[in-house]
């Protein structure tokens, strides 16, 4: 038989917004910090893809069984794919799956298991869900997932927004990067914005220690800043980068960056990188991509001499989990300000608590 909804389908999508919506008439969710799932099942056969429409399964081959066992048996479900580590979901051991070898995905599936997380039924039966508002479909999607165990869960999800407020700050520290407000009469519109996402926004003064070329403009463009903060050992880490320019910025930022090009490797704190371990525990720009083996990372040092303020929503372990945005230059600040400890950080919560409480069927 065929599925009811034939994939691939897009999936409904969210605009970014700095605080919760006002108003009554809202259903609020943790955001997960995952690969966005569409999985149809029918009967004994399940098909999972993913955001931008491709087949997700041989990458999970763990969720198959689980899928077929906790999903009504013909449905069509929207949801996240996530993994979880010691210290909350871990986006990184995500990515690792994404490997072109069947036995390395193997290894992995039994190493780091995933799991999905439900938030939208689309379609169960012989009925197509997506005209009918939010609150029945949450209703019909916590019916469809009573009998559910682990690794298959239905995402926490309330009407009352001071604990909505509450999830946004204390869910945090467990990898979740937000909260999503879904209109409660609102239908499922595949490839529209027509949820909200609300991120945490911060700033932080980084020391700029090195900068890697605009694919375009080798020699000419500034592709990005690659920016550094100071444990309290006093290591530089590599935390990630900033990108956010015009392509007039790149050309300037050539020149800017010109003068502390000159002997900026004799006492650079990665100058060591190329021949060290890269299992050390210090993060280091020139390390090979870990899901992309074939990525240019060859980057240009800069002497430890200029600090700028960047944009961030969200910290992974010891680094910025998406591209900052930049600020400004921060002549003011020494690089040796740089520091962690500047951050805000969250304590994780146990992801198994987040899994089994917080659901409120709205009214």
């Amino acid at each position: 038989m065929a599925h009811l909804i034939e994939p691939p389908i897009e999936p409904m999508l969210a605009k970014l917004t700095d605080a919760l919506p006002p108003g009554d008439d809202w259903l609020f969710e943790p955001k997960w910090d995952g690969f966005r799932a569409i999985v149809f099942r029918d009967g004994d056969t399940v098909y999972t893809q993913s955001r931008d429409l491709r087949p997700l399964d041989r990458y999970f081959p763990e969720l198959q069984g689980p899928l077929r066992e906790g999903l009504p048996h013909r449905a069509v479900v929207d949801g996240e794919i996530v993994i979880a580590g010691p210290q909350g979901l871990d986006f990184d051991a995500l990515q690792l799956r994404l490997h072109p070898a069947a036995s390395r995905v193997a290894m992995l599936s039994k190493k780091i298991p995933a799991s999905f997380v439900a938030f939208d039924l689309l379609a169960e039966g012989d009925s197509d869900l997506r005209a009918r508002p939010q609150r029945e479909r949450r209703a019909l999607l916590e019916l469809a997932l009573r009998d559910a165990r682990p690794p298959i869960h239905l995402t926490p999800a309330t009407t009352d927004r001071q604990l909505a407020e509450d999830w946004f700050h204390r869910f945090e520290g467990a990898g979740l990067d937000g909260v999503i407000a879904r209109k409660l009469d609102g239908t499922y519109q595949p490839g529209r914005r027509a949820l909200l996402k609300v991120k945490h926004a911060r700033t932080a003064d980084c020391v700029v220690a090195g900068f890697r070329w605009h694919k375009n403009g080798p020699g000419t463009l500034v592709g990005s800043l690659l920016l550094g903060l100071y444990d309290d050992a006093g290591e530089l880490h590599h935390l990630g980068v900033t990108s956010s320019f015009t392509m007039a910025k790149r050309r300037e930022l050539a020149e800017t960056l010109a003068p502390y090009r000159r002997d900026a490797l004799t006492n650079h704190p990665w100058r060591e990188w190329a021949t060290r371990d890269q299992s050390q525990s210090t993060r280091r720009p020139g390390m090979t991509s870990r899901w992309n083996a074939d990525k240019d990372l060859s980057w240009e040092p800069l002497r430890i001499e200029l600090v700028c303020e960047v944009g961030y929503d969200h910290l992974q372990g010891s680094r910025f989990r998406h591209t900052t945005t930049f600020r400004r230059w921060r002549p003011d600040k020494p690089p040796s300000a740089c520091r962690y400890d500047q951050l805000a950080t969250t304590p994780p919560i146990e992801l198994a608590a987040l899994f089994a409480g917080g659901q409120d069927r709205p009214t």
